[in-house]
């Protein structure tokens, strides 16, 4: 509650008096009296609604806390104060002496403030603003004839006010990002509220320039992008490998990685071939330099070869003027991955040849010989040695490329290492989806685990995936019911340990069941894809029971 307060006095020292306390939250003036009317005090105070008078004797049955008596008179002050007993009489020089004090004090504030990096801005309780610092007005290019004394809108246009936010719920914000400032530059605000005896009486805005920081963000991640598309993307540590087949494939990777010679990586699809390619060049000593990944498979086969090896200028038709780099001489000095490399023709597989063996290519088009300093580091999922009975892949670059084998189990093999990989997997896709699922539960794990995996990690990913996806927002534990599982895969690890009829017995029954459910449910379609009449059909069914 205010206290209510009348001056005695309205010349020099009475109107210096009232004007400091005309803004202080403490304190109501209610009364200026000098016999003298035209006093610059007594105009300030008519102007201001104040009530005054000629003789203080007529404030003499006002209710007051404080009277401060300004005119020096010794006989003036024992009156007062043999009157207003009740009240604290103090000199006018009393007075003067403390908010002197106190404009020092606000002085030294200011100075603070003024020299304080960080941009501050005050408001008063009615959302006025009432003092910016010299980094606010380099941050925002406001002076302080711009926004002191105004509404703390004035800055920011139709955004909502930080300072108003905090006025009306007595509570501090943080991290609030707006645009200030006739550039609207990106700031971060945090605001707290004022708070003198208990009562809110402003409120207090600091504001940071997050537009340099964000240019800063930019330039790190085109950096980061950069040295994504010259290194490998992943590393050994990366590899999930508790089981003894895979530490032995790691064994063997890492020593690929110190040797100088073609690696060929082979295992089913979805194994992770790429990952050990990557894991291999980020070992190697050429680490520093290019990985240039190349899917032989995606590339269309007439575009293969001047896309490995480049091309020069009007070599064909629709040919990029002045020729094109190709993959061979953009990765000189590091690796070149060659995925699916059982997919390469026959007249690229001559080339290939000839730069594992001397180690210079050709463009297309070209006839000068361009030397290369290239690692080969090829994958497949395809039988080799089959394509090379069957004549579709060359004999000799078989030879070439199969110096170092490195063979990757498929995930049947190393079911142990199912609950590490989901662990992984739901790890990575909790960012990628914004989710919070902690893991696999025990009863869905064993399930997994019984699954024949034709995909291997990647169908894995795919499952736990597509679980998270259509799992509840509440839901943390990925349970059976969540899993999209085809009931005629098992593992083969299940079947082993069945006899020979119960084998026989279920094999019938995953037939049965795909043969419905590719027919959509129609039992004469699926009997008539299964050739067997209706009848049999319906007799195994019953026994299916």
């Amino acid at each position: 509650m205010n206290k209510r307060l009348m001056i005695v006095g309205a010349g020099k020292g009475g109107t210096e008096v009232l004007k400091m306390l005309l803004d202080s939250p403490l304190v109501t003036v209610v009364a200026v009296i000098d016999p003298e009317t035209t006093a610059e005090g007594m105009q300030l105070a008519r102007n201001l609604g104040i009530t005054t008078a000629e003789d203080w004797r007529a404030c003499a049955d006002k209710r007051l806390d404080f009277v401060i008596e300004t005119t020096g008179r010794a006989e003036t002050f024992d009156e007062l104060k043999g009157h207003f007993v009740d009240a604290v009489v103090l000199p006018g020089e009393f007075i003067r002496i403390v908010v002197e004090r106190l404009k020092q004090n606000q002085q030294m504030l200011e100075a603070i403030i003024d020299c304080t990096s960080e941009a501050i801005s005050v408001a008063d309780h009615n959302g006025n603003t009432i003092l910016i610092n010299p980094s606010y007005t380099r941050l925002t290019g406001f002076k302080k004839e711009d926004v002191v004394d105004k509404p703390a809108t004035a800055d920011i246009g139709m955004q909502e006010s930080v300072h108003l936010k905090v006025l009306s719920t007595g509570q501090g914000v943080r991290d609030i990002r707006m645009q200030i400032g006739a550039t609207r530059r990106d700031i971060l605000v945090n605001a707290e509220p004022i708070i003198v005896e208990g009562k809110l009486r402003g409120s207090v805005g600091v504001i940071r320039d997050v537009s340099q920081i964000r240019a800063l963000r930019d330039e790190l991640q085109e950096a980061k992008t950069r040295i994504r598309n010259l290194e490998a993307k992943y590393q050994f540590a990366d590899i999930i490998a508790t089981s003894d087949a895979m530490r032995f494939v790691i064994e063997q990777a890492r020593l690929a990685a110190v040797t100088p010679v073609t690696v060929l990586i082979r295992g089913e699809s979805g194994t992770g071939k790429e990952l050990f390619a990557h894991a291999i060049h980020g070992e190697s000593p050429r680490k520093y330099k290019k990985f240039v990944r190349v899917n032989c498979a995606a590339i269309s086969p007439t575009l293969l070869e001047s896309e490995l090896f480049g091309y020069e200028d009007g070599a064909f038709s629709g040919a990029k003027r002045g020729g094109k780099v190709g993959y061979f001489e953009e990765a000189d000095g590091g690796s070149l991955f060659l995925d699916e490399i059982g997919e390469l023709p026959i007249d690229v597989q001559v080339k290939l040849l000839r730069v594992l063996q001397e180690h210079e290519i050709v463009r297309v088009g070209g006839t000068s010989a361009i030397p290369v300093d290239v690692r080969i580091i090829a994958a497949t999922n395809a039988d080799l040695e089959q394509k090379v009975t069957d004549g579709t892949f060359r004999e000799d670059l078989y030879y070439r490329i199969n110096r170092m084998p490195i063979h990757i189990p498929p995930l049947r093999d190393r079911l142990e290492e199912i609950e590490p990989l989901c662990e992984r997997i739901i790890r990575k896709l909790n960012q990628e989806y914004g989710r919070s699922v902690r893991g696999v539960n025990r009863e869905a794990s064993e399930l997994l685990k019984n699954q024949y995996w034709k995909g291997n990690v990647r169908e894995l990913e795919n499952v736990i995936g597509r679980a998270m996806i259509y799992m509840a927002s509440n839901e943390q534990w990925i349970g059976p019911h969540h899993l999209q599982l085809s009931s005629r895969v098992t593992s083969t690890r299940s079947i082993e340990a069945l006899s020979l009829q119960d084998a026989v017995s279920r094999y019938e029954r995953d037939l049965i069941e795909r043969a419905i459910e590719d027919a959509d449910g129609n039992k004469s379609e699926a009997a008539r894809r299964l050739h067997i009449s209706i009848r049999t059909l319906y007799n195994k069914l019953e026994r299916m029971q």
